[in-house]
């Protein structure tokens, strides 16, 4: 009976992204009933749970801080292949989508996954323990990327507009590459013990042998399932988002709410995985997938953006307003307060899931 179950297992995390792809070329550019609406959504549920699947595969087999990295990537790549898909559509809307949709990213990561991980660690393991030394270092460069990227541009005066000229943008996207590439580099060469979760005696975890370590061949296998399956969430996100759009619109709710939405579904896969590393009493691992997250949605996006930006008409807006310019100053000062001390409380957990429902409630209610 095991042995069924563990095949129907690995069956079902197999076809489901398969299944997601078949689908999404079936109904890409369609207007599809509501019918095939409920079927997507469910589809895209289970690729979520597949795609988490695989890419713990994948972490069990190369080990952190590698594991985390190699989710975060793969999301943002396709992220940021959606967003200049949807500003290749042209539009009005499509001037601010990159600065919306990165913003997004960095408030749901930095305070809806940080605030929640932290809550499950400290509640199930009494305090949440993880390393300092690599944390605040990620958060310094999500602070600096987000600062050269979206704040910036509300000040400088060579264009009007919350817009950057040129050379400006160019020097933001070669910023962007360089100091992601900075991150990288210190995250899985030079320094990766400081991303390795610790010990409640702050001695650091190398590898964890609960369980077996997958052959090289399963994790190439999940590999390219992890992509079959993220490409079919992003796509089958986009697909419903005219749905979510009209559902919006019909509450009367302002058209950022379908940004943060459609942010919140791409952004599953890395949520679950970062909820179960919390639960796990992983907490490094799961700041190491939401910050990691934050930090590639800027530094590929913006470069991205700036190349695809040469040849798609329209104006690319990235600066942020005054409210969310505060939000993002709060994040960063909480977020530092909390990494410093190198273990939290629930309280720490709350003060960051209280600012994303700020951030939630000023999308709806500007």
């Amino acid at each position: 009976m095991i042995t069924r179950l563990r095949a129907l297992s690995g069956a079902w995390t197999t076809v489901v992204p398969v299944l997601a792809v078949v689908l999404l070329g079936l109904t890409w550019g369609r207007h599809v009933p509501v019918t095939v609406v409920v079927l997507v959504t469910l589809v895209l549920a289970g690729a979520v749970l597949a795609a988490v699947h695989h890419a713990e595969v994948v972490a069990h087999r190369v080990g952190e801080p590698f594991g985390s990295l190699v989710l975060a990537i793969a999301v943002t790549v396709i992220e940021v292949a959606l967003i200049v898909t949807l500003m290749v559509d042209g539009g009005d809307k499509s001037a601010t989508l990159a600065r919306d949709t990165v913003f997004a990213a960095v408030m749901i990561t930095c305070n809806g996954v940080v605030g929640l991980c932290l809550l499950v660690a400290s509640i199930r393991h009494g305090t949440a323990v993880f390393n300092a030394e690599g944390t605040i270092a990620a958060l310094g460069t999500v602070a600096t990327l987000a600062t050269l990227s979206l704040v910036l541009p509300t000040f400088t005066t060579s264009k009007p507009g919350p817009q950057f000229s040129g050379v400006q943008l160019t020097f933001a996207a070669l910023s962007s590459l360089i100091l992601y590439g900075l991150f990288v580099t210190t995250l899985t060469v030079r320094h990766r013990d400081y991303f390795l979760p610790i010990t409640r005696q702050g001695e650091v975890i190398t590898s964890d042998h609960h369980a077996q370590r997958p052959s090289a061949r399963a994790a190439w296998g999940s590999l390219g399932l992890l992509g079959l399956a993220l490409v079919g969430v992003v796509g089958l996100a986009k697909g419903v988002s005219p749905t979510i759009e009209s559902g919006v619109a019909a509450a009367g709710l302002h058209h950022a709410v379908v940004g943060v939405i459609i942010a919140l579904l791409v952004l599953l896969p890395e949520t679950i995985a970062a909820l179960r590393s919390a639960r796990r009493d992983r907490m490094q691992t799961s700041l190491n997938l939401a910050l990691g997250s934050a930090m590639a949605s800027i530094g590929l996006t913006i470069p991205a953006v700036a190349l695809a930006s040469v040849w798609l008409p329209g104006p690319l807006v990235l600066g942020l307003g005054s409210t969310h310019m505060l939000l993002l100053l709060l994040t960063v000062v909480v977020g530092s307060l909390t990494v410093v001390p190198g273990r939290a409380t629930p309280l720490q957990g709350g003060v960051h899931l209280v600012i994303f429902a700020a951030y939630l409630e000023l999308a709806i209610n500007p």
